[in-house]
């Protein structure tokens, strides 16, 4: 039995796709129960600001070298092809998101994924886009 609020909800949608409700419902106790799960803004601007930095090719080539190996400067340049300072730069923009860390022994720095969480991401991410090829 629907209660009045859902029934006064529900309308005829104009200009309806395939994709989409042909009516217009909202069942409040599930909209109720995930805004109570939701996570505070800037919880959310640090999750779209993750994605976008990771949505840079170069960079997800990065992330992709460090989780097969810990990694050198000179080495990233090397396999990607292109400079030292380039790819400095692009470590740098990683490091700040906290999605790589250094370490340093003796002259040389050498990177790694800041932890198992970012190696998790990036590995369900592959496997996401892997299942459609």
């Amino acid at each position: 039995m629907q209660n009045k609020d859902s029934r006064q909800d529900r309308k005829k949608a104009p200009d309806c796709t395939t994709d989409t409700c042909e009516i217009v419902y909202v069942d409040h106790k599930k909209v109720s129960s995930v805004i109570r799960r939701m996570k505070p803004e800037p919880v959310v601007q640090r999750i779209a600001e993750t994605f976008k930095v990771l949505g840079d090719p170069t960079r997800t080539k990065i992330i992709f070298a460090l989780s097969a190996a810990e990694l050198c400067v000179c080495d990233i340049a090397s396999l990607l092809n292109t400079t030292r300072s380039a790819v400095s730069h692009q470590l740098r923009i990683l490091r700040n998101m906290r999605l790589v860390k250094y370490r340093k022994e003796g002259k040389m720095v050498f990177y790694s994924l800041d932890d198992s969480h970012i190696n998790n991401l990036f590995t369900e991410c592959l496997r996401h886009v892997e299942e459609y090829d």
